[in-house]
């Protein structure tokens, strides 16, 4: 984490009309190509209107070798447009965005959980969690899940108490960057 970079993006813009789409098929499919890319899939997100909708992928290189540039976006660009615009699910109207996850990157799978504890991280809740606010940052202690229950997002908050948040309270996590000055 000690290299500072700006996300890299890259946009595609196809061209058509509308189709219905099965976005959670789409994004399983999109992940395996992905990965034979070399890339795993950080976070999806669908925006516009079904004539034209947008797709947000934020990668990273499956490697962890290095941070994600605009030359692997462009990769995953080119190697994830030809299939898009092949398949008969997707609007011919299609934008595509490709970027990195950013310094402040989303915490979305459960391995991202484990890789970056010890970081200091943001919570959003989807209202006010464990009795104080929808939005909690912190150093995250982990990911548990004991018997069966709900995984949790363990946090230690600034003074010291350390707290579970149950997912299914969670809306969004994220790294939170500790600008430094010299």
């Amino acid at each position: 984490m000690g290299e500072k970079a700006a996300p890299a993006f890259f946009v595609h813009y196809g061209q058509g009309e509308h189709v219905n789409l099965n976005r959670a098929q789409l994004g399983e499919e999109l992940e395996a190509r992905l990965s034979g890319l070399g890339y795993e899939l950080v976070q999806l997100e669908w925006a516009g209107g079904p004539r034209r909708p947008v797709i947000r992928l934020r990668v990273e290189r499956e490697a962890l070798d290095r941070p994600v540039s605009l030359d692997d976006c462009t990769t995953v660009s080119r190697g994830i447009e030809a299939w898009l615009d092949r398949d008969a699910r997707v609007p011919e109207s299609y934008v595509l965005e490709v970027s990195s996850p950013g310094l402040e990157r989303p915490l979305t799978r459960d391995k991202d959980f484990r890789r970056f504890r010890g970081h200091r991280i943001a919570v959003t809740g989807t209202g006010a969690l464990r009795g104080r606010s929808s939005h909690l940052e912190g150093e995250l202690l982990g990911l548990f899940a004991e018997g069966g229950e709900t995984a949790s997002i363990r946090l230690r908050l600034q003074g010291g108490d350390e707290i579970d948040v149950p997912t299914s309270l969670v809306a969004s996590a994220r790294l939170v960057h500790e600008w430094r000055v010299s």
